[in-house]
């Protein structure tokens, strides 16, 4: 590879892509490409319909051999796409990599202009910029990090799961950081599964088993990442592992201390169950849990004094209670009521985000009676009474005591709203469809669907909503305004919604009203994203770094997202996006390094006065400040080029490659040139 030596006059090769209709149904490329060869330093230019592909990328190479070229402009799309992609052909061609320059002329002009002749003008004042530009760019070289083999998972529902089941079946050390008792997320709570109905236990179970035995899975329960430092292939994590008062190493699973409580009979709701049912203090969140440890709630053991702190910070242990669940448990010993929470510290060089959605609080929507009226339920709240593990083992009995004989299942509550969440769910008509089939299954009631639109687009949907019409499940075309009690004290609510296909408002009595609720991002997903430098999209997921060419990946090297932290969607598509950010992981990993851009920030020393005002503003914490010297450092491993700290150095003894002074203004010099 040449590196040319700045003294050399530049000799530029120019290239316009078409990009099909895209760039070339606005722009008049072959004007653009005229007026490019007439520029100083220019060599050669050209107009090619596809710059991307294999011929575009071998033009630009043998200009690079034939014309002796040293610079490289090229005037196609987006940066994020391609700029990669010309980097390389410059390479093969035999220059360095950053004697290119990329030109936007797509998502920055064509995509947004209408006018043919200002966007042509408009487009020559950009490659005039870039230009200009490129004749000031140095040769710079990529650094090598090496990579941790050890991954990080956080979040073990069945995304989780599955991404760390994948690596660590491919001989990777996984650790599995989940803050429920168990692994499993919401997945573990339901029923069925659309649209084939199968188990949802018998898919779940087994693949949690695996991980509560896997060897190369170190699962952290009940615990939390507090703490992350580092960049991609050396992050440094402090997980806090919370007390539940009971030896992991000694707790065998026998739940002999549930029992032997001193509350006989369950008496606090249970929040596996949504709150149908009771559990005592001590206790296992499901009978399939993992791991299969029990816990110990400080807030209800009649062994802790409420509130009460030694000053170590652990609770004080009181003597209201009999400790008939240590009696209980026996030889064993596993339970220790001075337990306190603890730090590991750990080493990894990638992290996969998995930490699922919330259902919508329905109580933000008053007028369907959630919360007011007792039969009104929440979908994830009728999946437990439908399963036979759950409060009343599938007996779909109401909180009145009585079966009911008419349901309603509204959808879109929390969806498709302008008043709470735009954005469709995408699970909510099938589940509201699964749910209509099982009702009827468990009860035999006559059930109404009211929907806005059916949406059943994946595979297989659009049969199971056909099968469920055969089923007597009646559907209105219509969202609910109105949920109200029946007069006369009959114990009904009634429906009211405009059933906009018959072009009237109908009145429904009905017995028990379903509430379809949509998925919400985690409540704590902005400290989850401020704690790995990701990003969030208005509806506040986690931000992928592309809709369709990184949907895994984020804007930080080395974190990859799985599952609905990113964006609403079924179990199917979770699996398959967690086994592709396993899969990203890997790919790092088994390459045993990665390149980092050049685009770093640096700190002339004899001109940096030491004010620390650099020090705070970094976003990705890669300036320190070394206290011999009086100066300011930066870690080139964690700098990603946001440029923050060189615009706000007060002695400008900050630069950085690819946004130097002289480049900047020559593209602005070029922008403002007459063309």
């Amino acid at each position: 590879m040449v590196n040319i030596k700045q003294t050399e006059e530049p000799r530029i090769g120019v290239y316009v892509c078409h990009c099909g209709h895209n760039i070339a149904g606005t722009i008049d490329v072959a004007a653009v490409a005229k007026f490019a060869e007439k520029l100083p330093g220019v060599v050669v230019s050209r107009d090619y319909k596809y710059m991307c592909s294999d011929p575009g990328q071998h033009l630009i190479q043998a200009d690079i051999r034939g014309h002796k070229l040293n610079r490289i402009v090229v005037a196609s799309c987006s940066p994020l796409l391609h700029e990669h992609t010309f980097r390389n052909a410059t390479e093969k061609g035999g220059i360095n990599p950053f004697y290119f320059q990329m030109v936007n002329i797509r998502e920055h002009n064509s995509w947004v202009h209408t006018d043919r002749a200002a966007a042509t003008m408009k487009a020559k004042s950009q490659m005039h910029a870039a230009v200009r530009r490129v004749a000031a760019h140095r040769a710079l070289e990529t650094k090598r990090v090496p990579i941790n083999p050890d991954v990080l998972v956080v979040g073990a529902g069945i995304a989780g799961i599955h991404a760390a089941l994948t690596l660590a079946n491919a001989g990777k050390k996984v650790y599995l950081v989940e803050r429920e008792p168990s692994i499993g997320g919401h997945m573990a709570k339901f029923d069925k599964t659309f649209p084939t109905l199968d188990c949802a236990a018998c898919i779940l179970t087994p693949k949690m088993s695996q991980v509560g035995n896997h060897p190369n899975i170190t699962l952290w329960s009940y615990s939390e990442v507090t703490k992350v430092d580092g960049y991609v292939g050396n992050y440094k994590i402090q997980v806090k592992r919370k007390p539940r008062y009971i030896n992991e190493e000694l707790c065998i699973g026998c739940q002999e201390c549930i029992s032997h409580c001193v509350f006989k009979e369950p008496k606090f709701p249970d929040e596996f169950n949504e709150k149908l049912g009771k559990r005592r203090p001590v206790y296992i969140p499901f009978l399939q849990s993992t791991p299969q440890v029990v816990l110990i709630d400080p807030e209800l053991c009649l062994n802790f004094k409420r509130g009460a702190k030694n000053p170590d910070g652990s609770p004080v242990v009181g003597d209201k209670c009999k400790k008939t669940c240590v009696e209980a448990c026996g030889e064993n010993k596993a339970i220790d009521f001075k337990q306190k929470e603890h730090f590991e510290e750990i080493n990894v060089g990638t992290v996969i985000i998995t930490t699922g959605f919330k259902v919508f609080d329905a109580k933000r929507t008053p007028y369907f009676g959630y919360g007011k009226y007792p039969n009104v339920y929440t979908s994830l709240e009728v999946e437990r009474l439908v399963n036979a593990s759950g409060p009343t083992a599938g007996h779909v009995v109401m909180r009145d005591g009585k079966e009911p004989k008419t349901i309603a299942i509204a959808h879109c509550i929390g969806s498709r709203d302008e008043n709470t969440n735009r954005y469709c769910s995408r699970v909510c008509c099938m589940y509201s469809l699964k749910l209509a089939h099982l009702l009827k299954e468990h009860t035999g009631a006559e059930i109404y669907n009211f929907y806005i639109d059916m949406r059943t687009p994946g595979k297989a949907f659009e049969e199971f909503y056909q099968s469920v019409a055969t089923e007597g499940v009646h559907f209105v075309r219509g969202k609910i305004a109105d949920v109200y009690p029946e007069a006369g004290n009959t114990g009904k609510l009634i429906v009211q919604a405009e059933d906009t296909l018959l072009g009237r408002v109908r009145k429904l009595p009905v017995d028990m009203v379903v509430l379809s609720v949509g998925l919400e991002p985690q409540p704590d997903a902005q400290d989850v994203r401020r704690m790995f430098n990701m990003s969030c999209g208005s509806e506040g997921f986690f931000l992928e770094r592309h809709p369709k060419l990184a949907p895994v990946s984020t804007f930080t090297d080395g974190v990859f997202i799985a599952g609905a932290c990113q964006a609403p969607k079924d179990i199917p598509d979770t699996v398959a996006q967690a086994g592709a950010a396993a899969a990203e992981a890997m790919a790092l990993i088994d390459k045993g390094h990665i390149e980092q851009e050049p685009n770093t920030a640096s700190i002339i020393e004899e001109e940096c006065s030491g004010c620390k005002s650099c020090v705070p503003l970094c976003p990705y914490t890669a300036i320190t400040f070394d206290e011999a010297k009086k100066k300011a450092v930066i870690n080139e491993a964690l700098c990603k080029g946001c440029g923050t700290c060189v615009a706000s150095c007060p002695s400008g003894s900050i630069k950085q490659n690819l946004f130097e002074d002289e480049e900047i203004f020559a593209e602005i010099e070029g922008v403002l040139a007459q063309v």
